[in-house]
């Protein structure tokens, strides 16, 4: 059940993706997702020297026999790796699965594609999937407003952007934002979406190896608990309300430089909160939907959930159109 064009272009069972989270989407994470039907997604950004990432994705392969991919954002990264070494190092381990995002994919979709790698680009904004549909990606996950990482400039949220996607593009379209449970992943099909990309839910979850205390604040904290940072620096990020984004709030308020903002965003505070556990250290990139997680399962559990529920719901669905039908 819930064969879809994204099962059967990734080779998965069910139609649900990870997201390639910074410091969390590691080989334990990402083989739970792949291994329980799903799809997992490693960041490449992660890893600003290459053999870390050959080491990790290494590593997962000895964890999961199931496809697994790579997240590849599109700006420059740390340490003057660029995207070419990434792809590289993609394409030398024998990954045939590739997120983009960031960035038109354009420039890379030649090498990508002669070497039989599967593309989906990730994007916020229809304008911009029109573009990755021309230049040859095969898939598009769209981001709504809601969801965590960089949800762009626009301000729409999943509800208007899947069907807007889906009934404008020819190639499959993946939900992000705003999704956790079999609710959302049958709304996001019911709206013409042939998979779901969760990235908050797997983040509070037993294999995710993030701090036991962020998991705990994340438990307990309602669906206002998030707001979107470094608007004003046109690449906005929708992270936990800490003391870290408050301060940056604070400072974009009053017209801060991006040199002014750095110490509060790089990736080294946002790794001491994560990781180390320092709630308040960095920013703690997060969903409006961590109000409706109130457990910490294993990824197995929740993909499971999912699916087990959908299907009693569309069981109850059919009931109640069938009753209404014999009512008239």
């Amino acid at each position: 059940m819930f064969d879809t064009r994204i099962t059967k272009l990734f080779g998965i069972k069910y139609p649900i993706i990870g997201g390639g989270m910074q410091f969390l989407s590691r080989a334990g994470l990402v083989s739970a997702i792949s291994n329980a039907g799903g799809l997992g997604l490693i960041p490449a950004a992660m890893f600003p020297e290459l053999d870390d990432l050959r080491k990790e994705i290494r590593l997962t392969k000895t964890l999961t026999k199931k496809p697994f991919g790579i997240n590849l954002t599109l700006f420059q990264h740390p340490r003057g790796v660029t995207i070419e070494q990434y792809i590289d190092v993609i394409l030398d381990e024998g990954i045939k699965i590739v997120e983009t995002a960031g960035r038109s994919p354009e420039p890379y979709i030649k090498k990508l594609k002669d070497n039989g790698v599967i593309i989906m680009h990730k994007t916020p904004a229809v304008r911009f999937a029109k573009t990755a549909e021309r230049v040859g990606v095969d898939a598009i996950a769209i981001l709504g407003m809601e969801g965590a990482g960089h949800p762009g400039m626009d301000d729409v949220t999943s509800m208007v952007l899947i069907p807007l996607a889906a009934e404008t593009l020819k190639i499959p379209v993946v939900a992000a934002g705003g999704i956790s449970n079999a609710r959302s992943f049958l709304a996001a099909l019911s709206l013409g979406a042939e998979g779901i990309l969760m990235g908050t839910r797997f983040a509070i979850t037993q294999e995710s190896p993030a701090h036991p205390k962020i998991k705990e604040a994340l438990v307990q904290a309602p669906e206002t608990a998030t707001a979107l940072l470094e608007r004003s620096l046109g690449n906005p990020i929708r992270a936990l309300k800490n003391k870290a984004a408050q301060t940056i709030l604070e400072l974009e308020t009053k017209g801060a430089t991006s040199d002014e903002l750095l110490p509060y965003i790089r990736g080294e505070q946002g790794k001491k909160a994560w990781i180390g556990g320092e709630i308040d250290a960095g920013v703690v990139s997060i969903g409006e939907v961590v109000g409706l997680v109130h457990n910490i399962p294993t990824v197995k559990e929740v993909i499971d959930s999912i699916v087990s529920e959908a299907q009693t719901l569309l069981e109850h669905l059919t009931t109640i159109s069938g009753t209404k039908q014999a009512k008239r």
